[in-house]
């Protein structure tokens, strides 16, 4: 009911820390990955450690906001394994620049940085949804996951950008989810997470402080957080695996939280 054994699955940012935890839950999970990054570095390094127990994947270099890199990748995995059963656009996130300084104004955010970052966000996943799902759409079958965000939510302050793109990939999630069905039958599905509060690569300087203890604004998380602590990257994993599975063949269009409650609480 749960299974995803042998689907193909193109992981868009699988050179990251998000898109490896999923690329390696899935692989243990009997999928069939492919892992597309921007970076050659890191993918060759992905596949090295997604294929050292003989798990099946491929890596890609492909671009999410170039149609006609996306297009080649396409055709390279149907003349791999014939067919697309799973697409998560996981390729995203933000940049320091892009985040405001805790007592910078609005009036000085950097208009390039917001370029950047609201393009990568939504575009890198309305792209990829365009061409790749046209091939489901062909098949009558496939699942697409897109990453919301809690800033999707309600108001999060300093990242003005990203806050604007995850808000606009959740309403992208719930608009694609109805035209696939709407036109395609109900083979093709469309949804989302929004992860709460986890500590990477690109928040760790805002969360923690460079002697380990928890920022203000890392506080203030936490308060917000009924469980009381930050998430662990692999606990996204059983979210995206069970949206995936048969298990959900009948939910399309919904925005899952992840948080450990964050959405839910007041706060009071």
């Amino acid at each position: 009911m749960f299974s995803i054994a042998g689907k193909v699955t193109i992981i868009t940012g699988a050179g990251g820390v998000l898109g490896g935890s999923i690329a390696r839950s899935f692989i243990d999970a009997g999928a069939k990955v492919v892992a597309l990054d921007i970076r050659q570095e890191q993918l060759d390094e992905r596949i090295k450690e997604l294929t050292v127990n003989g798990g099946e994947a491929i890596g890609i270099v492909g671009n999410v906001l170039d149609i006609e890199s996306l297009e080649n990748v396409a055709q390279k995995v149907i003349d791999q394994w014939g067919h697309i059963d799973i697409l998560l656009n996981i390729a995203g996130g933000n940049t320091p620049k892009g985040t405001l300084a805790p007592d910078q104004p609005f009036f000085e955010m950097s208009i390039p940085e917001w370029e950047k970052v609201t393009n990568l966000n939504l575009n890198g996943t309305v792209y990829p949804s365009l061409v790749f799902s046209k091939v489901m759409a062909e098949q009558k079958s496939g699942v697409i996951i897109n990453v919301s965000s809690m800033a999707a939510y309600s108001a999060i302050t300093r990242v003005p950008g990203y806050s604007a793109a995850k808000t606009a990939v959740s309403n992208f999630t719930q608009w694609l989810a109805s035209e696939m069905a709407l036109k395609y039958g109900d083979g093709i599905r469309v949804n989302a997470i929004a992860p709460g509060f986890f500590i990477g690569d690109q928040n760790r300087a805002v969360l923690i402080n460079p002697d380990g203890s928890l920022t203000d604004r890392s506080k203030k998380v936490i308060a917000k957080t009924p469980m009381g602590r930050f998430g662990d990257i692999t606990e996204l994993n059983g979210a995206v695996q069970f949206l995936c599975s048969p298990a959900a063949s009948f939910i399309t269009g919904v925005v899952l939280p992840v948080d450990g409650g964050f959405s839910a609480f007041s706060g009071v």
